[in-house]
């Protein structure tokens, strides 16, 4: 089966490797389910995004409305360095990696506006409350809140069609929530927690996943590990 490449937005064609078995496709920056379904019709096996961070996370979300999840690798060339190539450990331009490289689980975040998050949510300044998990992780303001997957999360058990299989543990793990607060004067303090699922509520602001911003102030959002994690090809 070929691989489908996907180049999304503004990116030079000469960059593209020469490589046999691969079809590459221009879409849009961001592209939305008109340019990509009829394309995961196509492909069985591996679908690769070269753009931003952006450009990823929409990819992804419809493989997870298409339920391809568990069935397609995916392969990554961020256009230029980014939190999702410093998060997975992927450089800018490794094409290589993503036409031939091993897909490894990695944990998908939602969001409860149907987004997901490859790599960087923010909302900045913020003040109000959040959690990870159970533990109470911001009580007032702070310079950001900052939401990432965790790239050494244990990979989700894989289904089992056994009826009297025992049940696997409950997802614990996952995500990880940074609280950015200022600390003698311009020094900054960041305060980690882990954990499956982060909420949030505070006063009017922006919200941001990988580089786009919501079309409108939110006083509330949640992230949470999705139940299947993407089949991502990263070192």
């Amino acid at each position: 089966m070929t691989t489908i490449a996907l180049s999304c937005g503004n990116i030079d064609r000469a960059t593209r490797p020469d490589t046999g078995g691969v079809r590459w496709v221009d879409l849009p920056a961001t592209p939305d389910r008109a340019d990509v379904d009829p394309l995961l019709a196509e492909t069985s096996e591996r679908l690769v995004v070269h753009g931003t961070d952006a450009d990823l996370a929409a990819v992804v979300v419809r493989l997870l409305r298409k339920n391809r999840l568990q069935e397609l690798t995916v392969g990554y060339v961020p256009a230029t360095t980014s939190p999702a190539s410093r998060l997975w450990g992927i450089p800018a331009g490794a094409f290589s990696l993503a036409l031939q490289g091993r897909a490894r689980p990695a944990p998908l975040i939602r969001d409860d506006n149907g987004g997901v998050l490859v790599a960087s949510g923010v909302i900045e300044p913020i003040t109000g409350q959040a959690y990870c998990d159970d533990q109470r992780i911001l009580n007032g303001p702070a310079l950001g809140l900052e939401v990432s997957p965790d790239p050494d999360a244990e990979p989700l058990p894989e289904p089992t069609a056994d009826p009297i299989a025992t049940e696997p543990a409950p997802v614990m793990d996952g995500l990880r929530a940074t609280v950015v607060r200022r600390w003698l004067l311009l020094r900054q303090s960041r305060e980690s927690a882990y954990g499956r699922a982060t909420q949030v509520s505070f006063q009017e602001a922006r919200v941001v996943s990988d580089g786009v911003a919501h079309p409108r102030p939110m006083r509330k959002w949640a992230w949470y590990r999705h139940t299947q994690d993407l089949l991502l090809v990263r070192p």
